[in-house]
This record gives structure tokens, sequence and C-alpha cells, in this order.
């Protein structure tokens, strides 16, 4: 188990602002963003647009809302729970994404900024 305090008990320095400031412009840094951002945007306007559909659907088209599919089970409760479903989803896929993608990526850029200080 490795700890972020020195052996005489006193933590690291703080990296500086300017090193937050020089770590933030670089490539390393943008190419972080960057696929944050490639994921992030896209999944946000699909789930959005699915959950605004569903919206509309609810307010305009009844009839199509209250078709029967079985029993008492009709198209609106099934695209309502699809909701519930596709936020797990989108989740999962989250958490997949940054455990392959960002956290290696951050804890690199954590690493170099904090490197001189461990």
């Amino acid at each position: 188990m490795s700890s972020s305090i020195e052996v005489g008990g006193t933590p690291p320095a703080a990296p500086t602002a300017a090193e937050f400031a020089a770590m933030q412009a670089s490539p390393e840094f943008q190419e972080l963003r960057h696929r944050l951002r490639r994921f992030v945007f896209p999944m946000t306007a699909v789930f959005l647009t699915w959950y605004l559909s569903y919206v509309l659907l609810g307010a305009y088209a009844h009839d199509f809302m209250a078709h029967k599919v079985f029993g008492n089970v009709n198209t609106g409760l099934l695209l309502g729970l699809g909701q519930f479903v596709s936020t797990f989803v989108i989740t999962g896929l989250y958490v997949r994404f940054a455990n392959r993608e960002l956290d290696p990526r951050a804890a690199a850029l954590r690493a170099e900024l904090e490197g001189d200080r461990a």
C-alpha cells in the first residue's frame, strides 16, 4: 500500500498554479479532454433526443402510446422502462470507456505532474 506522505510524515508539496496551467496546455491533457468530449457530447445528444422523443410521444401520440402490446402493458410503458434501461446502458458504456481510455491517461498525467514530489 503506497502513501502520498513521505517517510518524515510531511505531505509532498502541491503543484503550483503555473505547473497546473502548463499541464492543462500540454498535448497529452488536450488529448484526454478531446477523448472525453468525443464520447460525452454524442452520447448526451443521443440520450436527450431519445428522452425528448418519449416526452413528445407521451404528449401528442396518445393512441400510439396507449397501444396494448400484451395484457395491460402498452407501448408507453415499454418506452418508459426503456428510459431506465438506456440510462444503465449509457452508464455502463461510460464506465468501461473511462476505465479503458480516460483513467490510465489521467493517472499518467497526474504521475507526471506530481512525479518529482513523491
